[in-house]
């Protein structure tokens, strides 16, 4: 097992994901150096890290081995047992977020009572342990209700849309007998899906990313456009506050991701309601590798291991990620040559791959592409997300992201 050089500080990061895997060449530019525990030596962030121990974030001896001798822990998943790191906190280690935050992000019943009490907008909500309770919340809500798990869902997993009341019922029995914990929530009628994200030092500083506009597919995010356009500054400014009055009162440290439903109220007022939270790194904050001052992952090591914060201003007037998803099928051009045809084309793109084999709909890696401003001059007046032609922007890095999957250009291009 590698050793860090005496006058390092070691950070070590509970998964091996690509999380992770990001926030190695950040360590080293920060002078930290970064121990992963992998669940295999081939993972993603193992590939990139040579301080691993493979071992089970579920195994409190594995958690204390990776723990030792580090300056701090931290994570890439939220899904580790809190009872095993309230046993590392009183044995002394420095754990950022800690597991009272991390309660609300594995828990989202716990996370919506929490945020309600507070005062943070969140959709009607109830928990449900029978199928009365569930025919009761469905009969109150007139249908609009979503069914969700209340630990361990993501990526669209774990969310389900009753089309019936009977078809509710059906899946509460169903869901129950496999001993899935539930809760129930109105269904938004939203208007867009907003990703306000900001990191919290220890000691309190915190630091905010423009908001950006999340655009899903299939309950997995397809792009994140930063920052949002097209929404007004009065809510940009209300959705930047909430991530502050969040990682605050949650005692939140780290990145925080705080998923917005966006809509108008019937008023025609526009509205935010609190979707779902993420304590760490997040897929929405991608854009800030190569559209930032200061990116999500430099930003969390620097705030877990309480330094102070970096800049987190734009440096473009909009940075467009999309996610490069696994296709129906894996095309028979190596990937290093899809690559190489996609830099071809946009010179400007940045493919970020995340060493994963094939599997439909898995997260491989994502592309960001940056708008130049259209007139230079105005720059500095102009909202940044309107001062670049963002649906340019867009279909540049869809295309990217497309032909990385698929090696074929959606437009018909043959250069």
């Amino acid at each position: 097992m590698p050793t860090p050089a005496a006058d390092l500080p070691v950070v070590a990061v509970v998964g091996d994901g690509q999380l992770a895997r990001m926030m190695a060449p950040a360590a080293s530019e920060l002078g930290q150096s970064l121990r992963v525990l992998a669940g295999k030596p081939d993972s993603s962030a193992a590939q990139v890290t040579s301080d691993v121990f493979v071992g089970d974030y579920r195994n409190l001896d594995d958690l204390r081995s990776v723990a030792h001798g580090v300056d701090v822990i931290t994570f890439d998943h939220e899904h580790v047992p809190l009872a095993h790191l309230r046993t590392l906190q009183a044995e002394g280690v420095n754990i950022q977020p800690g597991p009272e935050a991390l309660e609300n992000a594995q828990d989202k019943l716990v996370m919506r009572r929490n945020l309600e009490k507070l005062g943070v907008p969140v959709p009607a909500f109830a928990p449900i342990t029978d199928a009365k309770t569930a025919r009761a919340f469905w009969d109150e809500h007139d249908g609009k209700v979503c069914l969700k798990a209340c630990r361990g869902g993501y990526d669209g997993k774990g969310v389900w849309f009753p089309e019936s009341v009977e078809h509710l019922e059906a899946l509460v029995d169903e869901l129950l007998d496999e001993a899935v914990e539930l809760l129930a929530e109105t269904k938004v009628d939203f208007v867009g899906e907003l990703s306000a994200m900001v990191a919290r030092a220890p000691s309190g500083q915190v630091q905010t990313w423009p908001v950006v506009e999340s655009v899903q597919s299939g309950g997995v995010c397809a792009e994140a456009i930063a920052p949002a356009p097209g929404i007004s500054e009065t809510l940009r400014r209300q959705a930047e506050q909430l991530a502050v009055t969040v990682a605050e009162k949650l005692d939140v440290t780290g990145v925080l991701a705080v998923e917005l439903f966006y809509y108008r109220d019937a008023t025609g007022a526009e509205q935010l309601s609190v979707n779902e939270l993420a304590m760490r790194p997040h897929n929405t904050g991608h854009w800030s590798q190569d559209g930032c001052v200061t990116s999500q992952f430099e930003q969390h090591l620097r705030a877990v291991m309480d330094y102070p914060l970096g800049a987190t201003e734009p440096t473009a007037a909009v940075t467009v990620m999309a996610n490069v998803l696994g296709g129906e099928s894996d095309p028979e051009m190596p990937m290093r040559e899809r690559v190489r045809a996609v830099w071809q084309r946009f010179p400007q793109a940045k493919v970020h791959l995340y060493g994963k084999d094939y599997r439909p709909g898995r997260k491989m890696g994502h592309v960001n592409i940056s708008g130049a401003v259209t007139n230079p001059g105005d720059a500095a007046d102009a909202n940044p997300g309107e001062a670049a032609d963002v649906a340019e922007v867009r279909r540049q890095a869809k295309l990217a992201a497309n032909f990385v999957v698929n090696a074929r250009w959606d437009d018909g291009y043959t250069g």
